[in-house]
């Protein structure tokens, strides 16, 4: 039996002693090797004011993705919708989708993406703007992406572009059973972000975003995508040497000590206490990192568990280099046949 697509989430990291365009260069290069290599998707996150994270606005990556690739879809992992006004969100995406036909998804998600003060900065003094009104909002995108279930009222005049011909893909995302019964309620794709902690709940969310599908008019069954982070390399102790940087940037979310990707070679030598070894037990980083073999063991275990309809491979690495050789290595073992 075939394995699952599998497809690539970016952030543009990055690294220390590289500037934002170095990340931006990088993430482009990153996106043409997925392209190259087969990957289905490839889908830039949103993160505001965090020194290691370039992808402040996914619409406009993509852009300067779609252009510079060929085949592959891409889209937003995700459009933090608390943070914009949804006739923007819509506006932006059905250009995105007119410009690149049938190669634009649209990925929304519910939390700010940020901290709380940055939020606000996003939203300003904005009473329209709150994670209450998530559902609203998120009705009124459907609506003007083509979404015939809305109701007219709910847009009015508004139309998101004049002619289209297509709309993009949209998808909800989620880390919580939220995200899960939302998207099951109005039948529409679902990506549980899997990536963020090995403890989360992805069997229970899966189970209650098929078990409550409702059908719709743009899909008839549940289809569910989990991310995963990945390091391949030549060897075992390689791969675990390139996630050193994911483990430090692990650490340094949860204590606040926010700073741009260190080396591997830095990584090593930080002295790891007995409650940052606690931590790293339940946010390691990296989930998978050893040879491709290795990584495609625990993705084919991924998906046996879960019943993933596709993976999407996420990866904090110093160099975009890591990143490339790593989606290279997967997807040759990836594509030979499972062993019985």
């Amino acid at each position: 039996m075939p394995r699952v697509p599998l497809s690539v989430l970016d952030l543009a990291t990055v690294r220390a002693g590289h500037s934002s365009a170095d990340a931006l260069r990088g993430t482009i290069d990153i996106a043409q090797a997925a392209d190259d290599l087969g990957y289905a998707r490839f889908w830039v996150a949103e993160h505001h004011n965090m020194p290691a994270v370039a992808s402040t606005s996914p619409p406009v990556l993509i852009a300067a993705v779609a252009a510079r690739t060929g085949r592959i879809r891409v889209g937003s992992g995700g459009v933090m919708l608390p943070n914009h006004m949804p006739f923007v969100v819509a506006e932006q995406f059905a250009l995105l989708e007119a410009l690149y036909p049938d190669r634009i998804d649209l990925g929304i998600g519910r939390a700010p993406g940020t901290d709380q003060a940055t939020a606000a900065a996003l939203r300003g003094v904005s009473p329209h703007l709150t994670v209450e009104q998530f559902p609203e909002h998120l009705s009124t995108v459907l609506a003007l992406l083509g979404d015939q279930r809305a109701a007219p009222e709910r847009i009015g005049r508004l139309r998101a572009t004049p002619a289209p011909e297509t709309y993009p893909e949209v998808w909800l995302l989620g880390s919580s059973t939220y995200g899960a019964q939302a998207a099951a309620a109005l039948g529409l794709p679902f990506c549980y972000a899997y990536h963020f902690a090995m403890s989360s709940d992805v069997d229970g969310a899966l189970r209650l975003y098929r078990d409550g599908f409702q059908p719709s008019p743009v899909l008839a069954e549940p289809y569910a995508m989990v991310s995963a982070s990945v390091i391949a390399a030549g060897t075992t102790e390689e791969a675990q040497f390139l996630a050193g940087p994911s483990r430090i940037m692990a650490l340094s979310l949860r204590t606040g000590r926010l700073g741009p990707i260190i080396s591997p070679e830095d990584a090593a030598a930080v002295e790891l206490s007995d409650l940052d070894r606690a931590v790293l037990d339940q946010l390691p980083g990296t989930q998978y990192a050893g040879t491709a073999e290795e990584v495609v063991a625990g993705l084919d275990a991924l998906v046996e568990r879960t019943g993933a309809d596709e993976l999407m491979l996420a990866g904090t690495a110093y160099a975009p280099e890591t990143r490339r050789d790593t989606l290279a290595r997967v997807a040759k073992v990836w594509n030979e046949p499972p062993a019985r």
